[in-house]
């Protein structure tokens, strides 16, 4: 729900609400926000009680939404975050939140920890049914658990161009029972048929705080020539399955150690790919499948050694 926070076209609440009852409707019961993603957490609580008068209590059971706590970083008494813990319980309209994933913006400050040791007080009194985190690197989350914090999941960027997860922190993971919610799956539609064989957009083209984010990462990553090659690679594993590019590029990162599912942004209202989506469900990538796409990828920069761990780029 990163698109309802602005720019990515004008979202319209009562529009964008009966959109997410047509997700729901189709199977996609989880939803990805943030405290800091303008009307987001108003929109759950909106489709909340929508689903409750329309489809009754067993429906809204099955419906999931993670938020995010963003706080400035400074100091974290308990006050501070149950304040905010509870301004996100009553916008979402829930007694007690799926997931409250944690971001701190500066590792200098070490209030960090306070943080979680809040959060993790606030799960065992049953406000908040899970703690977890997101863009945190692996030593950070070896150190929460040095400390005896139990983190459940961490939100990172993780896609076939940025495969920094792999490193270290899938591993990590995967020892620690925690899980990668992976975001960028799709580069936020540039991996997809819409810019195979185009050519190399420009600032005009790029029209979303999305596109542009992720550009910059291919760019990184090694430039549109080769990018042009991946897409070209995918289509054709794409075609051998009766799938998109998009549906190649999720399913891929989804067979990966410890993750446990990828985040596919909604433009509500605006745009939907809910039946492409969907096809990610039935598909199955073979080895010969992996060696086309590893074939391009192994041409590719490192971007563990160009910009660090996960979330690194997010730090100061």
């Amino acid at each position: 729900m990163w698109q309802v926070a602005g720019g990515h076209g004008r979202i319209e609440h009562e529009k964008a609400i009966g959109e997410m009852m047509a997700y729901h409707d189709s199977g996609f019961t989880s939803w990805d926000l943030a405290d800091i993603y303008g009307p987001a957490e108003d929109f759950i609580g909106g489709f909340r009680r929508m689903l409750a008068e329309e489809k009754g209590e067993s429906e809204l059971a099955k419906m999931q939404a993670f938020t995010k706590f963003v706080p400035e970083p400074a100091r974290m008494t308990r006050a501070v975050v149950e304040q905010a813990i509870e301004r996100s319980r009553r916008r979402m309209g829930v007694e007690s939140i799926d997931l409250v994933q944690f971001h701190w913006w500066d590792y200098a400050n070490p209030a960090w920890l306070d943080a979680l040791v809040h959060l993790s007080e606030l799960r065992d009194a049953g406000r908040v049914r899970n703690v977890g985190l997101t863009n945190f690197d692996t030593d950070h989350m070896q150190d929460m658990a040095d400390a005896g914090i139990k983190i459940v999941s961490n939100q990172v960027q993780y896609s076939i161009i940025d495969q920094r997860p792999q490193v270290k922190m899938q591993e990590f993971c995967s020892k620690n029972n925690s899980v990668i919610l992976a975001y960028g799956t799709v580069c936020g539609g540039l991996l997809s048929e819409r810019y195979l064989g185009s050519p190399e957009p420009g600032n005009a083209q790029l029209d979303t705080p999305s596109l542009r984010k992720y550009k910059k990462m291919i760019d990184v990553w090694g430039g549109w020539k080769l990018f042009q090659e991946l897409l070209a690679a995918l289509k054709q594993v794409a075609a051998r399955h009766n799938a998109s590019i998009a549906n190649v590029a999720a399913r891929y990162i989804l067979d990966r150690p410890a993750v446990a599912g990828v985040i596919i942004g909604a433009r509500l209202g605006i745009a939907e790919h809910r039946h492409d989506n969907a096809r990610i469900f039935g598909l199955k990538l073979d080895d010969e499948d992996r060696e086309r796409i590893e074939a391009v990828t192994a041409r590719s920069r490192n971007l563990f050694e160009l910009i660090g761990d996960c979330g690194d780029e997010y730090r100061y």
